[in-house]
């Protein structure tokens, strides 16, 4: 086998491993994705602050900095994924003549979103759905730009999921990804794995009462 094959061969390893992680064993993941951040919405905000230190906005914004110089103007924007709606407000100022659509498969999250759209300027411009990633409910060539942050992991079949946002994004347009990776140094992956693989676990049952939520997440 090559290198390349090798390389190949190793991708579609780690896919399907993430694919087969779900939140509360065995059984199929949509669902039990869709239990869990049910569950975790009202804590959602403040643990996904908490446990990056506020990082979690600072990498957000540097992605749609990156996005906006693909994409400076935009006439229908869908975030993916968009849980509590953070990604989607920020589009919505970033793009001030733009429809902004945000998707996701939980109605707890949908209903913190509203919430917190409510009292934004210009929220007539934004809607919240509630629907399937994997079977995204818009006819092709809709978006000229697509967001998900923090939401591919999530994905009971990533090749579905990536194929949903290709159909449904105009010619030209711009998807942006925004996600997480294990560092490739060692002593900064120790730290990580220590950090995610049991003080986020523990904080996280504390602070949201879901023992398996915070373990499935990192």
């Amino acid at each position: 086998m090559n290198r390349g094959s090798t390389a190949a061969a190793d991708r579609m390893r780690k896919v399907s491993d993430v694919e087969s992680v779900n939140p509360y064993g065995a059984g199929e993941k949509s669902g039990q994705v869709e239990e869990m951040f049910d569950s975790i919405a009202p804590a959602y905000d403040f643990m996904n602050r908490a446990m990056t230190f506020g990082l979690c906005g600072v990498w957000r914004n540097c992605a749609l900095a990156m996005a906006g110089r693909e994409q400076p103007e935009a006439a229908a924007v869908l975030d993916v994924a968009t849980g509590t709606g953070d990604l989607a407000l920020e589009l919505l100022k970033r793009y001030p003549q733009a429809r902004i659509t945000g998707l996701d498969l939980s109605a707890g999250m949908l209903e913190v979103a509203r919430r917190k759209a409510a009292a934004v300027e210009g929220a007539e411009r934004l809607s919240f759905e509630q629907g399937d990633s994997l079977a995204l409910p818009y006819a092709d060539n809709t978006y000229d730009l697509i967001t998900i942050a923090y939401g591919v992991r999530n994905f009971a079949h990533l090749d579905k999921g990536l194929a949903e946002m290709c159909r449904t994004l105009k010619p030209g347009g711009t998807i942006c990804i925004v996600e997480l990776s294990v560092p490739a140094n060692p002593l900064a992956r120790a730290g990580y794995n220590l950090y995610s693989n049991h003080i986020i676990p523990f904080v996280g049952r504390r602070v949201s009462g879901d023992k398996s939520a915070y373990t499935y997440l990192p």
